[in-house]
């Protein structure tokens, strides 16, 4: 803002100059008392003027408010585009009709694919959107050294982009065993941003005591891996702020609620981490986070302050998240508090989406940089197979609702030396094929929970390296669904008794898709309804991010990455099959 700009707000402010638009009949949510109070709101260039007084000219235009609730913008702390399948304009489509007008992006699943230029392709493919995005430089690219990802990241690459006006600070820092001892690598990251006077975004889940102590030590500032009230209290007594997550895997807004109280509620923020197009369309987004806590005994007007001022707070980013003079023009209208459903949404004091649709569609940018790509060597029906010495074996165990898995075990049938799948038990095989290097890398495991019957489940989508992963109870269907994915570019793929039963191309990177949310929206729940009745897959569990995330080499606690089964609990690899001497 120049001196220009600063004097025709203040005129405005102040009544002697007209604003560009009223809104009258208002009740407006004011987050620094936590009350409500009736006025016209004047907005100035794309900012809010202020409050309008007696004898003040009359706007250019008004807008009726009809009695409704202005209510901040909502901010989303901490969102994987990619993780909507969608382009940044196809997921800034879905979201800002919900009321979200900010989010706080880390992009290293594109950037697992495509370093630096996956960042750039982010950067780019926002600026146009209406949707405020900012990004944070990904910290784990690779998220750990056990598993090839598409690119390596390091604090010099950090470097070149942190400084960028878009850019908030280092992305969640995963390495969190580096952080707590240490490692010279990871604390030249860090450093990178502490120079640079920027935030760090943390990711620890399930440490405490001392071991919390040295991870927030190192100026990390927020965590969204909490799971339970004594973590969220934790954390918030090491001065961190705590997001209460509610994604399409994980989902702790409820189960945190019991440790939010009226003295730590400022450092609460809500986030989605990852959600797929059915969430966002079927249950909403930052606002599904406000309804779900203000059930569970939030009054509503704290639940804003979560969704608003808090983030705003968190990330320095203070020209937005209230109602009040100076601040961006970033609000939407609601008829309920309780509810905050978006009627309309305003973003620099322009009508951006009305009655749950975009007023206009978002601009696409052509994709460069972050073409799909699958490079793999040595794959065949033979390299799939899983040899074994002993019918005890180690199996993840998946648990629905969420992400971490157990240390699961078995007693398998072994025949000719290798694995046979046994029908009479919920236990399938389990391979991630590096697809980035061609390094003809394939780590094999067997995994419990799935409840698939007969066929196979592959996507390039496997956090956060990011190479195929593949499920299945006989491989001559493994190796279709491989070549399958390998003919759409990336994306998802399902196959039984040798039949593609239904695709999902991700062209960008293998992991977003080039169409709109709501036409990925329906091809993807055909692939469920289908993973449900051909494939019997239990429908306790989303059938393709949990497999996503079967390959998280950072939440506990098997793992399968392209280099074998991993046991984030102790962070080394595990054999297979159990020494019972």
């Amino acid at each position: 803002m120049n001196k220009t700009q600063l004097k025709r707000i203040i005129d405005a402010a102040a009544g002697r100059i007209p604003a560009d638009c009223e809104f009258k009949n208002a009740r407006i949510v004011d987050v620094f008392n936590g009350e409500i109070f009736e006025s016209s709101l004047l907005i100035k260039d794309g900012l809010i003027a202020g409050f309008k007084g007696e004898g003040f000219p009359e706007a250019l235009k008004t807008f009726d408010c009809e009695g409704g609730y202005i209510v901040p913008g909502f901010i989303d702390s901490h969102v994987h585009i990619e993780s909507s399948h969608c382009s940044p304009s196809a997921f800034a489509d879905a979201v800002i009709p919900c009321g979200t007008t900010t989010v706080i992006a880390d992009p290293h699943e594109i950037c697992n694919v495509s370093g630096l230029a996956g960042l750039d392709y982010m950067l780019k493919a926002s600026e146009q959107t209406p949707l405020q995005s900012f990004f944070m430089v990904p910290s784990c690219v690779p998220a750990t050294d056990n598993e090839h990802a598409g690119a390596v990241i390091k604090a010099e690459d950090i470097a070149g982009r942190i400084g960028h006006e878009r850019i908030l600070g280092l992305g969640e820092m995963m390495n969190f065993p580096g952080v707590i001892a240490g490692d010279s690598g990871v604390l030249d990251k860090l450093q990178v941003a502490l120079d640079e006077h920027k935030l760090i975004d943390g990711h620890s889940p399930g440490i405490s005591g001392s071991l919390l102590d040295a991870y927030s030590a190192a100026q990390i500032h927020t965590d969204h891996e909490c799971e339970t009230a004594q973590e969220l209290t934790e954390r918030i007594r090491r001065g961190m702020y705590v997001m209460l997550r509610q994604g399409s895997a994980c989902k702790n807004v409820l189960p945190l609620l019991s440790g939010v109280n009226q003295r730590n509620l400022s450092q609460c923020l809500f986030c989605t981490d990852d959600k797929q197009p059915h969430s966002i369309l079927e249950e909403g987004h930052i606002d599904y986070n406000f309804r779900l806590a203000v059930s569970g005994g939030i009054a509503p007007l704290d639940a804003v302050r979560i969704a608003t001022v808090n983030a705003a707070q968190c990330y320095s980013l203070h020209d937005r998240g209230a109602i009040a003079p100076g601040r961006r023009a970033d609000f939407f209208i609601t008829d309920s508090i309780e509810e905050c459903r978006a009627r309309h949404v305003f973003i620099g004091g322009q009508l951006i989406a009305e009655k749950g649709g975009m007023i206009k569609k978002s601009p696409a940018v052509k994709p460069e940089g972050v073409d799909s790509s699958i490079h793999i060597a040595g794959f065949s029906k033979k390299s799939l197979e899983l040899p074994l010495k002993s019918s005890h074996v180690r199996v993840i165990d998946i648990i629905p609702g969420g992400v971490v898995t157990g240390k699961g075990e078995a007693r398998v049938r072994v025949k000719d030396g290798l694995w046979e799948h046994d029908e009479s038990t919920d236990i399938l095989k389990l391979a991630v094929i590096e697809r980035h290097h061609a390094t003809g890398n394939i780590g094999k495991a067997l995994i419990r929970g799935y409840g698939m019957k007969g066929g196979a489940v592959g996507t390039t989508i496997a956090h956060d390296s990011h190479n195929i992963i593949v499920i299945g109870d006989n491989d001559d269907d493994m190796v279709k669904v491989v070549e399958s994915l390998i003919g759409i570019k990336g994306g998802i793929s399902m196959v039984k008794d040798g039949k593609v039963l239904g695709t999902l191309a991700h062209p960008i990177g293998g992991l977003m898709s080039d169409r709109p949310l709501q036409e990925v929206h329906q091809q993807m729940t055909a692939l469920h309804k289908t993973a449900r009745s051909q494939l019997s897959i239990s429908p306790d569990i989303d059938p393709f991010m949990t497999l996503s995330f079967m390959a998280l080499p950072v939440i506990p606690s098997y793992k399968l990455t392209d280099m074998g089964l991993f046991d984030v609990t102790t962070f080394s690899f595990v054999p297979l099959e159990i020494d019972e001497q």
